[in-house]
């Protein structure tokens, strides 16, 4: 904006002055030239009024040459002030273009690093898969030691790269997928105790042992951080579906929602630890998996919401233990599984509400035991279970509330036991059952609220049922529209029967 340029207020007052002056001189100059220069005669007196109109004059010219010099102070004030209103006009868009200018280098630095971030990602994925390829390409070698070394490179990238660490997850346990024949115990073959014979024939199946224990380990360490951590690996799916397992350890683990699937795995030799492991709302599934031997430990593991399912399981010689496991409102499900050895080990688990289902399940043989056991508030079922040989053990279990319901159950041989066990409010409701053979214990029970109902048309036809030393403290023993062949077996009472047994 140009500058205001005036003269200085003297200078200017004196040239209007001089200006006005210039004026009337002109004007009373052309005024006697058009009157043809009349002579003018002095007068020899004044008059008053004369000398009134002289001063009249006077004041007429002073009066003139303060109006010419107030205009000009009028004047020079009206364009300072137009000026000044000009310049600030002018200082806020100067302003305002210069906030614009900032936004402007604001949003060009924004982009500037946003494609620096983007090329830097891209630079960032670019090297993540190239490790991702090299990593894979080394699981897949012939050489035990190189596949070892891609299981710690394949573990290493999932912790460096989120956006790519299901993937990475999904690989190892890919790998545990894979076709797997476990190297035979020397104790269990006839090696006539040559070690280095052994040794040397099942080197690569040692070799390959080594390599998976390790993926199970490195996992493992990654599922023990905290869900705080960047690194931890506990909120993932893991899918190790038709796996082979002869050991490992995923002690102390954390499973944080998401699934694990254990389907159609198998567990042979060896023990997979999988002790104080907690699952906090996830799924874990070992549908149609087969134990044939060797040791599944959950041993103090915490089931906290969610789902554990052995629907349709095998369990041929393995022993599962719960041992001090708690369930708190988790769904336990047996469904259709099948006992035919080894052990499912529930010793001293607490079950807090949820629910537990054998429907359907078949006993042949081995045990599945809830010795010492607790159960407040939970629903367990047996509906149209087949016992014909092993144990089914509530020896000494706590019942509160909740109901262990029998409903057309068959049992043809084995045992099922509740021999020492507390009723304190919960139910056992055999209905529609089947007994033709080996026996049903009730001894020892101490039954203070809740109760054991045989009805719904069972037929007692060839199970020992016996309640020796029961202790009757306000619970209930009925039998009610039931077929009894053989009568259950209780203590003589000296007086009468005691109140809440009805017998048929």
């Amino acid at each position: 904006m140009p500058a205001l340029h005036l003269w200085g207020i003297r200078q200017a007052i004196g040239l209007a002055v001089a200006a006005a002056i210039l004026l009337v001189v002109t004007m009373v100059v052309f005024a006697l030239w058009y009157a043809g220069w009349p002579g003018i005669e002095r007068a020899s007196v004044v008059t008053p009024g004369t000398l009134f109109d002289l001063l009249k004059l006077v004041f007429a010219v002073v009066a003139g040459i303060g109006g010419v010099a107030a205009l000009v102070v009028a004047y020079r004030r009206q364009r300072v002030a137009e000026h000044t209103s000009q310049l600030a006009e002018f200082s806020h868009e100067l302003a305002h273009a210069a906030d614009q200018r900032a936004e402007i280098a604001k949003a060009l630095a924004q982009v500037a690093d946003d494609r620096a971030q983007v090329e830097a990602e891209r630079n960032g994925v670019r090297l993540f898969n190239e490790r991702f390829a090299k990593a894979s390409e080394q699981l897949g070698s012939d050489k035990a030691a190189v596949r070892l070394a891609g299981v710690y490179a394949m573990a290493g990238l999932a912790d460096d790269w989120k956006n790519g660490r299901q993937t990475c997850i999904e690989v190892l346990c890919a790998y545990l997928r894979m076709p797997y024949a476990p190297p035979p115990d020397i104790e269990g073959n006839d090696r006539s105790g040559n070690v280095g014979e052994w040794r040397g024939e099942n080197l690569a199946a040692r070799q390959e042992r080594e390599v998976r224990h390790t993926v199970i380990r490195l996992i493992g360490d990654r599922l023990k951080r905290s869900l705080g951590d960047e690194t931890s690996w506990c909120a993932y799916d893991f899918d190790f579906t038709g796996a082979v397992f002869d050991g490992g350890s995923l002690a102390n683990a954390t499973f944080s929602g998401g699934r694990v699937l254990f389907i159609g795995a198998t567990f042979t030799s060896g023990a997979l630890l999988l002790e104080g492991v907690n699952f906090d709302h996830a799924y874990a599934c070992f549908n149609d998996a087969v134990f044939n031997s060797g040791v599944v430990s959950f041993i103090g593991a915490t089931f906290d919401g969610g789902q554990l399912a052995f629907i349709g399981a095998v369990f041929n010689g393995s022993i599962v233990d719960f041992t001090n496991a708690t369930f708190s409102e988790a769904n336990v499900n047996f469904q259709d599984a099948t006992f035919s050895g080894g052990k499912v080990d529930f010793t001293s688990a607490a079950f807090n509400g949820g629910k537990l289902s054998c429907q359907a399940a078949k006993f042949n043989n081995g045990e599945l035991g809830f010795y010492r056991a607790t159960f407040d508030g939970l629903e367990a079922t047996f509906l149209a279970s087949v016992i014909r040989g092993g144990v089914v053990s509530f020896v000494g279990c706590r019942h509160e509330l909740g109901e262990l319901y029998f409903g057309g159950v068959r049992v043809i041989g084995g045992t099922v036991d509740f021999s020492g066990a507390e009723l304190r409010g919960g139910t056992v409701d055999v209905d529609g059952s089947i007994l033709e053979g080996g026996s049903m214990l009730f001894d020892q029970v101490l039954l203070i609220r809740g109760g054991i109902y045989f009805g719904g048309g069972s037929r007692l036809t060839g199970t020992m049922l016996s309640f020796r030393a029961a202790y009757f403290e306000g619970g209930e023993v009925w039998f009610t529209a039931v077929h009894v062949d053989v009568p259950p077996v209780f203590d003589g009472w000296a007086d009468a029967a005691p109140t809440g047994l009805r017998l048929p």
